[in-house]
């Protein structure tokens, strides 16, 4: 067993646990007309997909931290599509997003909305910045 193999499982246990919390809340959050929305495009259905998110918006930029990396299934669909929209405060905004895997997103998550900030810290492995460039 090498000194990796339990972090590894921990790491697993986390994402499996988020992942059956969120296919149950994610369809009662999107519902909600002030919950920021991140709208991706399907990268093999090209549907809309429509994934509840925190982050903030500052100036013509929204910032967030995926708390599972590339391994989130919106992030894949950033990678073969980085045209979004972003919902905040009810309003829906297109942009491109950018992946950061040079930024700290740990020290991002502090400049974001502090309690999903918390979840994100407390459910995530290998953390990822996301910079949407929102247009006009």
């Amino acid at each position: 067993m090498t000194s990796g193999t339990p972090r590894t499982s921990q790491a697993e246990r986390k994402y499996r646990t988020a992942t059956a919390f969120q296919r149950r809340i994610n369809p009662v959050l999107r519902r909600l007309p002030l919950q920021t929305l991140l709208e991706t495009t399907g990268r093999v259905s090209g549907l809309p997909r429509r994934t509840p998110v925190g982050g903030r918006r500052v100036g013509d930029s929204f910032w967030l931290v995926s708390e599972f990396g590339e391994r989130s299934q919106y992030i894949r669909n950033i990678q073969a599509d980085p045209r979004v929209r972003v919902r905040v405060r009810g309003r829906w905004c297109t942009g491109t997003a950018h992946l950061l895997p040079d930024d700290d997103p740990v020290a991002r998550l502090r400049t974001l909305p502090r309690f999903n900030s918390a979840a994100v810290r407390a459910f995530g492995a290998g953390l990822l910045t996301v910079r949407v460039d929102l247009d006009g």
